[in-house]
């Protein structure tokens, strides 16, 4: 991509990736570089109290995206933090998700089954998640 001093590095930081995550973590960094995704979420289950403060409190400051090794990859400002369901996500993560209902639907299944299942979880359609929306800032 290039050098990443060319962007500033900022204290609040958004991971994306995990090992063994079979390249999902670069395929979403690629897609926010190229402005196909302005959204993402998680359920909300998985945060703590602290991560759900932290992450509303970051709503109009500048979060730093890193790969799961922690290398800058891009900046973001966060516009909204918001609750949605599995079963009937917000049209506003839909579209910064760049998908269809059915697509966010199955591509979330294959992302989170495994770890949902090792939790002893399901991915229902009651399942609360926690979305984010936010613009991309600049790019190594």
């Amino acid at each position: 991509m290039g050098d990443n001093a060319a962007i500033e590095i900022h204290d609040a930081k958004d991971s994306y990736g995990w090992d063994g995550d079979g390249g999902i973590g670069e395929r979403l960094i690629r897609k926010i570089i190229e402005g196909k995704k302005t959204a993402t979420c998680c359920p909300k289950f998985a945060m703590t109290e602290a991560e759900l403060a932290e992450s509303y409190a970051n709503v109009g400051t500048i979060v730093t995206i890193t790969n799961k090794h922690g290398v800058p990859r891009c900046n973001v400002r966060i516009l909204e933090c918001f609750e949605t369901t599995f079963g009937d996500p917000a049209p506003r993560l839909l579209e910064g998700e760049g998908s269809t209902l059915a697509e966010f639907q199955e591509n979330h299944r294959r992302a989170w089954g495994e770890w949902l299942a090792g939790l002893g979880k399901q991915l229902t359609d009651d399942l609360v998640l926690f979305g984010e929306r936010f613009e991309l800032v600049d790019v190594p």
